[in-house]
């Protein structure tokens, strides 16, 4: 049965069908180590009385082995239809078809949320000396930025016409190397802008996390990213002057550059993060370093107008690895916990997530993250999975 989004609420039912992508390289071990898990949790927390169909659709790869097509449009489809569900990782085409499948999927669907939480499991080895003090919620633009995709190479007769235009129509003067230049421009809105802050604000809000810090590179780039800046500060003192009156929010903001440096300084400083597309990788990928690395970092792109969510393993699919009983599935599984507090089965999804924290702390986890523990004992994709499953209780 299908999720459907009613008067700004999802309507989940108890057998509910959720489409996922098993994904290229890796995914299809992770994919089904991640739907077992799932799976045990939900039997566990409800008895019986809720259950996950999960329902294949194609893309990457596999899709282009059986279809001919990287991204079928009956994949498109099943996601508009069901709004909800999870993608392993995908291979992006080579010298032809479509860019990159990942942003296809958040363009066409138009999710312009990129949730990534990060927080520290005990047990994990950090290479920061207190990597307990990072907890953090980052929302990236998904949908504007360098993702728009508006480019020009260097020496093409459009990069040339395009110099012309900046130089004989907008007066720059600032090419240094004009015959040798390939040329970029970078969309930020403010619609783009306010629906992203709004869902960092209203996220702060309703899990009791007080500062909102928009980061940005506002100093440099004055009408983009200082754009977002004070059009961020617009939308909050317009809709939650109320609760930055009682001190129920605190709106801030960061140059981009300052806010790296502090979050390895003073990390518990920040909870919510609103940023734009490229300081939002950026930082993603930094803090999840800092409490392990990326293998462990959960990730989804949502549209909260909608309901549209999809849920993904945020790194990549490891084809050196693939088929060798070795990746890590923790990104996945953990992103299944995000997708279970989506749709509001919070207590399946706690159970995952106790379950894993205390294989961490016994040393259980697969090699890339046991090597480094004192009292790391490696496990292979499926018995980490099945460990796992063993301690949902």
């Amino acid at each position: 049965m299908k999720i459907i989004k009613e008067n700004a609420e999802l309507i989940v039912p108890e057998d509910v069908t959720i489409p996922f992508i098993e994904g290229d390289g890796v995914g299809s071990e992770i994919t089904a180590v991640n739907r077992m898990i799932t799976d045990t949790a939900v039997e566990k927390a409800y008895q019986g009385k809720r259950r996950i169909e999960w329902m294949e659709v194609l893309a990457g790869g596999k899709a282009f082995e059986q279809t001919g097509n990287w991204l079928p449009d009956e994949t498109l489809d099943a996601f508009r239809e069901y709004l909800v569900g999870i993608k392993g990782p995908l291979t992006t085409p080579i010298g032809e078809g479509i860019r990159s499948l990942n942003v296809a999927l958040r363009q066409t669907l138009d999710l312009y949320v990129c949730l990534r939480p990060v927080r520290w499991f005990q047990g994990v080895v950090s290479p920061v000396k207190e990597p307990q003090k990072v907890n953090m919620v980052i929302f990236r633009e998904n949908t504007e930025d360098i993702y728009a995709g508006i480019e020009w190479e260097q020496g093409t007769p459009e990069a040339a016409k395009l110099l012309q235009f900046l130089k004989d129509e907008m007066n720059v003067k600032k090419i240094r190397f004009e015959n040798s230049s390939s040329f970029g421009v970078k969309p930020v809105s403010v619609e783009g802008t306010e629906r992203l802050v709004r869902a960092a604000i209203e996220y702060a809000l309703a899990n009791g996390l007080r500062t909102v810090t928009l980061v940005h590179k506002g100093n440099i780039m004055k009408f983009t990213e200082g754009g977002f800046r004070k059009w961020g500060y617009a939308l909050a003192e317009r809709e939650y002057a109320k609760e930055l009156a009682d001190g129920k929010l605190v709106v801030n903001d960061c140059i981009a550059d300052a806010f790296l440096q502090n979050t390895l300084l003073t990390p518990e400083k920040y909870s919510v993060i609103a940023t734009l597309n490229l300081n939002g990788d950026y930082i993603s990928d930094q803090l999840a370093a800092m409490v392990g690395g990326i293998g462990i970092a959960p990730g989804a792109n949502i549209n909260y107008m909608t309901g549209h969510a999809i849920f993904e393993a945020t790194h990549g699919t490891a084809p050196d690895i693939a088929g060798r009983n070795l990746a890590n599935p923790s990104s996945l599984i953990l992103s299944s916990v995000m997708l279970l507090e989506y749709i509001g089965w919070k207590e399946a999804a706690e159970k995952i997530t106790a379950a894993m924290e205390q294989a961490f702390t016994n040393g259980e986890a697969t090699n890339d993250l046991a090597r480094f523990m004192p009292n790391g004992k490696p496990l292979g994709t499926k018995e980490f999975g099945d460990r796992i499953a063993r301690l949902i209780t």
